[in-house]
């Protein structure tokens, strides 16, 4: 009786058995013909319009802002992009090597550097050690794991926190040097 409440049926099937085996089969026919539902054409641009409005007006699915933010997850994004932006450097600038080697030269690259103020000096240094620094630690803590080490929840945090710390200490030896 349950089954027949959830499904809205129930007062149709105590209908049926209350009446004649001849009228029974109309009730319960009726009971579960499906209702029509009228439909309407439309062209293909309405039809994408309206598709277009609902889907703004959808839910976003979750997005890793609404997330509190993990060490695990914060440095696989910075090692991703510290690796995409020294590659970009790198490539940048063997590409201008190959296509002006006088200007690029490692005298007049020198030359260049030396007249920089100071503080232009260790702010290039910084923005270049602190990428370096961080993704060499991190790859070799992804070595480390690769080796079967600090796979558990609290040895994937200590050695999150030792690279930072490593790339920290890393990086103002590699500016001060």
């Amino acid at each position: 009786m349950l089954s027949t409440r959830t499904a809205g049926l129930g007062s149709a099937f105590r209908q049926a058995a209350l009446v004649s085996k001849s009228s029974r089969s109309q009730v319960v026919r009726a009971a579960l013909v499906k209702r029509s539902v009228q439909t309407q054409s439309l062209p293909s641009t309405a039809a994408e319009n309206i598709l277009n409005k609902q889907r703004l007006q959808r839910p976003s699915s979750p997005h890793f802002t609404i997330y509190q933010p993990q060490l695990t997850w914060v440095a696989s994004i910075a090692n991703r992009i510290t690796g995409s932006g020294l590659s970009v450097l790198l490539y940048g600038y063997a590409l201008a090597y190959l296509v002006a080697p006088e200007t690029f030269a490692s005298a007049n690259v020198i030359e260049l550097i030396h007249g920089l103020p100071e503080a232009v000096k260790y702010a290039g240094k910084t923005i270049l050690a602190a990428p370096f620094a961080f993704h060499s630690l991190n790859g070799l803590r992804h070595l480390a794991w690769d080796s079967g080490r600090f796979l558990s929840l609290k040895g994937a945090y200590s050695s999150g926190y030792a690279v930072l710390g490593a790339t920290a200490i890393a990086t103002v030896g590699l500016v001060l040097w």
